[in-house]
């Protein structure tokens, strides 16, 4: 088979939800230094529940889902910033961010990364961590200091 056939083979299956394990894709190396950036920003602003959840292959809009609680609106919002400082500082710019001011669910969509910021009841409401329970979760920076 040519390689241009093959290429839209492997993605006609994987668009029917037919690739074998061989076949799925894998994050790349800069989409979870991404998400470890993500994370360690939560962390020092003292965010609560900070997941990485590897969803590479079980959707198409990206390979890491980062969540993370605040404890109130004012620090949902503080997250947000500083995720969105931390990774300016580090080059990576954001495509779009929705949820602020309100402060219950921010979304901040890095590409390959989309994170949630939320507030404990929208969190529980939503539960993505639920909806996600079979993904791989990725160890957090500095997880065994905590």
């Amino acid at each position: 088979m040519k390689p241009k056939a093959a290429k839209r083979a492997k993605a006609r299956r994987r668009a029917a939800g037919r690739t074998q394990p061989s076949e799925r894709p894998r994050p790349s190396e800069s989409s979870q230094r991404i998400a470890l950036l993500v994370a360690k920003a939560a962390l020092d602003k003292q965010a609560l529940g900070v997941e990485i959840i590897d969803v590479t292959g079980k959707v198409d809009y990206a390979d890491y889902l980062v969540l993370m609680t605040g404890q109130s609106d004012r620090h949902v919002a503080t997250l947000a910033e500083s995720v969105e400082d931390s990774l300016g500082k580090a080059g990576v710019r954001a495509i779009s961010v929705e949820g602020l001011p309100s402060g219950s669910w921010v979304l901040i969509d890095f590409v390959d990364v989309v994170v949630h910021v939320f507030l404990e009841e929208t969190r529980s409401l939503y539960d993505l961590d639920g909806l996600w329970m079979d993904a791989r979760r990725i160890p957090l920076p500095g997880a065994a200091d905590r």
